[in-house]
């Protein structure tokens, strides 16, 4: 790992709108290609006689491994820039990926939201944005792709960018912030060097704005909180529960508890990458040793605190909710599964409080009768056993959460209160 802040990425939009041609540009403008099939590519090119080495094929490359089952996935991709590293967390349109965004597998610290020139404004592209925001992402770079399909002109582009602040103001995004780039994937345009095709176009290139992009703030001053991932026991230590910091730090000799399970004592050791350290930070992977904590007391989904604040387990909570797909509608007493952290938990919905106007975020309607697809709502919530979740006002990392039922993710949100 070079010394390099870190970002993590999302990289966002509707799935014809050219993503990973973007993700295979940039890993290939920033030289992080793997080489071996950066070389493969070559020797075909010699073999067709088509000398040089052509992005497009990097692609095609890509897309037939894909075919062929051979996942290049585009999530946990890195590159770098001068300023950061950056790893490319999970791209939408992955089955899984709003359950890992929400479940902080892959929390995002920013997002690139891309939007074809000759589409503009899909209705993924809304659900994502309002994603974003719902779960807490700041600052969002907007790149107009497939601009070389509409000959680079700048009124097309115009309309676009007008198209996307309208969405961004109605899910309350600040629209002064966001960067809005003409780029071309396929071509390269705006991406690494500026374009002469968009003679038009005087500002930053996409991986200028990348480069500029506010480091993120670590979490340290929040209240130790780490969700426990497994628990295994090992030979000559004991039980060593393994998860991510989110927040907070850990020193060795702290007093922890463990909640739901509510059980604690002091830390004798912590270990990192197979090392001993003596204290862990936001987003180390740890594994820890607690006095008198056994291999049965605790278990996955359990989240570890300071015992003098220790995590909150909630007898019902309320948030906000925005149902993304769901058949029919959603009613009272309707009891998925809640993937929160670490923990997946089977929650009914005691009532729902309110309808709200995903546009301008006012209450739309107090108590109705039911919630359906597009609707954004808030609603309470009763764990059908105990489950440790804070209000996102206080602890984000812990506030958000992925509803999912029928193998599918129906629903996101984050909490708005806790009743322990």
């Amino acid at each position: 790992m070079s010394d390099k802040r870190h970002q993590n990425l999302a990289i966002i939009g509707h799935v014809d709108h050219g993503k990973s041609t973007l993700v295979g540009r940039l890993l290939y403008e920033t030289g992080s290609v793997p080489e071996h099939v950066i070389e493969q590519h070559r020797e075909e090119a010699e073999e067709k006689g088509k000398g040089g080495f052509e992005f497009a094929y990097v692609m095609d490359n890509l897309a037939e491994e894909r075919e062929r089952g051979v996942t290049i996935d585009i999530a946990h991709q890195e590159f770098s820039t001068e300023e950061y590293e950056f790893t490319i967390v999970d791209c939408p349109g992955h089955r899984d990926f709003v359950k890992n965004m929400i479940t902080g597998a892959s929390q995002a610290d920013n997002a690139v939201l891309v939007v074809a020139a000759d589409d503009g404004v899909a209705p993924q592209t809304q659900e994502h944005v309002f994603l974003a925001r719902t779960l807490g992402i700041d600052e969002l770079i907007i790149g107009v792709n497939k601009m070389d399909v509409i000959d680079y002109k700048e009124d097309t582009f115009d309309e676009v960018v007008e198209e996307v602040n309208q969405l961004l103001k109605q899910v309350q995004f600040q629209t002064d912030g966001a960067s809005f780039i003409p780029i071309s994937a396929f071509e390269g345009d705006n991406i690494a060097e500026a374009s002469e095709n968009t003679s038009w176009y005087d500002g930053r290139t996409l991986l200028e704005a990348l480069n500029d992009l506010p480091e993120p703030e670590p979490p340290t001053d929040a209240p130790l909180r780490l969700p426990i991932q497994d628990v295994y026991t090992i030979s000559g230590i004991g039980t060593v529960p393994v998860g991510r910091i989110e927040t907070g730090i850990m020193n060795i000799g702290d007093d922890v508890s463990f909640q739901p399970s509510d059980v604690g004592g002091e830390v004798k050791t912590i270990e990192m990458h197979h090392e001993e350290v003596p204290k862990a930070e936001p987003g180390d992977n740890v594994g820890f040793n607690v006095r008198g904590i056994g291999k049965d007391d605790i278990r996955r989904g359990d989240v570890c605190g300071p015992a003098e604040d220790p995590p909150s387990v909630a007898e019902t909570f309320q948030a906000q909710v925005v149902v993304m797909q769901h058949p029919s509608v959603i009613t009272a007493g309707y009891t998925p599964v809640f993937h929160a952290h670490t923990a997946q938990v089977a929650c009914t919905i005691e009532s729902i409080d309110k309808k709200m106007d995903p546009a301008s975020g006012e209450v739309a309607e107090e108590n109705p009768d039911f919630i359906q697809s597009g609707d954004a709502a808030v609603v309470t919530i009763r764990p059908q056993k105990p489950l440790s979740i804070e209000p996102s006002s206080k602890i984000p990392e812990l506030g958000s959460f992925a509803i999912r039922d029928m193998g599918q993710t129906i629903a996101a949100g984050k909490v708005l209160e806790v009743n322990e």
